[in-house]
């Protein structure tokens, strides 16, 4: 039943890995559209996010946003906390793309909390600091310092240099 768009799926990270991302992108809502004929729901949604990944890395947010618009509340409904967050991180990104920041910090905001609830500090810690670059951006250094730092508290096995970053960021507050 779904054996098409595992073909075409597998074709588009292909492509994506050969940094063919327009390609990868066209590849990726193929799938989408076979899955959502076959009613398999979440994996549409998941390949209309690798759409969304692969429209990012082409530099085309406005297209990444419109593929990932939607699929964090197919995600919602199935208590997919993890894809839940992917999601939104996506859009956040492609907001930020964009220029749309204060949507994006919005979007990183709530992703970081899902990931949270998933218990994926990776993950969180990511979307903290996506959401920590805006504030820094925008002239919010104290905010920033402290998203920055909050990012770092969640981290699972934070390296040397993040461990350096965390001590003189004590110093901002």
């Amino acid at each position: 039943m779904t054996l098409e768009p595992d073909k075409i799926a597998a074709q588009g990270k292909l492509a994506f890995e050969d940094k063919k991302f327009i390609e990868a992108a066209e590849l990726f809502r193929q799938a989408a559209a076979g899955y959502t004929a076959a009613r398999a729901g979440l994996l549409a949604a998941e390949m209309m996010n690798n759409t969304s990944v692969a429209f990012l890395q082409a530099g085309k947010p406005q297209a990444a946003l419109d593929a990932a618009l939607g699929t964090d509340q197919i995600f919602e409904s199935a208590r997919d906390l993890k894809r839940q967050g992917m999601a939104l991180g996506n859009q956040a990104a492609a907001l930020e793309g964009l220029s749309r920041l204060d949507e994006a910090l919005a979007a990183y905001a709530r992703s970081a909390e899902l990931f949270a609830r998933a218990g994926e500090g990776d993950l969180q810690a990511m979307v903290l600091k996506s959401a920590a670059a805006i504030k820094l951006k925008t002239g919010r250094l104290t905010d920033s310092a402290f998203k920055m730092m909050g990012s770092l508290d969640v981290k699972d096995n934070p390296g040397f240099l993040e461990r350096i970053l965390k001590f003189f960021l004590r110093f901002i507050k």
